[in-house]
């Protein structure tokens, strides 16, 4: 299966989402994995080794036309988040169901996607701020849900040092429900203060959601 969708902007930042319908096989044949990465992939089991397997590949396919680009592992840094070995580029990644997520950036990044899950109302009040509850409106409360917590897990990845509280330390700027759109957040725990620029859209039935570290005036939509 090709991509199933692709962005890129003229800033260099990739954006790609793959449709599972390959075997192990497929991917490792493709990937020549190194030492490194099949001792982490010894590790996995059941489904998770294809999502793994994915992943990676999807993070050389969107890399492979960068002239200087020679694929390297991808490794863990000491809070468990994955870089490319000796690059400055940062990416994300994120799986559900039948498809898998990468984006790779310059910046700190961070990308969720979802599929529609009714029962994300159970955890609304594990995640939502009261300011952010109070942008919901009855009719589309359901996919809005998606939108905010696709957000908190971008930021979350994107901050990458594990151990935020999803409420205290996690903000997204309320925002109205539409198919397409973006809204910021801010990630604060102690001294740390970042703000982000955050970007949603729904795609079938699944929800993506990624999100850029802000400065350097950078903003991710534009140069499509």
């Amino acid at each position: 299966m090709a991509l199933w969708y692709e962005k890129e902007w003229s800033h260099g930042y990739q954006l790609g989402i793959w449709k599972l319908e390959e075997d192990e096989a497929f991917f490792q044949k493709k990937l020549e994995l190194q030492k490194v990465e099949e001792e982490e992939l010894s590790r996995i089991k059941g489904r998770r080794r294809l999502e793994w397997l994915a992943s990676r590949y999807l993070i050389h396919a969107l890399l492979s036309d960068m002239p200087e680009w020679d694929r390297i592992p991808l490794v863990k840094d000491e809070f468990g988040k994955p870089h490319l070995h000796g690059s400055l580029l940062d990416l994300s990644f994120s799986h559900s169901s039948e498809f898998v997520a990468v984006i790779i950036s310059k910046m700190k990044v961070g990308i969720d996607i979802q599929r529609f899950v009714p029962k994300i109302t159970l955890l609304e009040r594990k995640f939502m701020r009261a300011e952010e509850s109070g942008s919901l409106e009855e009719k589309t409360r359901l996919e809005h849900l998606h939108f905010y917590w696709g957000a908190k897990e971008a930021l979350y990845k994107a901050y990458g040092r594990k151990l935020l509280d999803w409420k205290e330390n996690m903000l997204v700027e309320p925002f109205d429900y539409q198919e397409v759109g973006q809204t910021r957040g801010v990630v604060t725990k102690g001294e740390f203060y970042q703000e982000y620029d955050i970007f949603f859209e729904k795609k079938g039935g699944y929800f993506l959601v990624y999100c850029f570290e802000l400065n350097r005036g950078f903003s991710g939509a534009g140069g499509e």
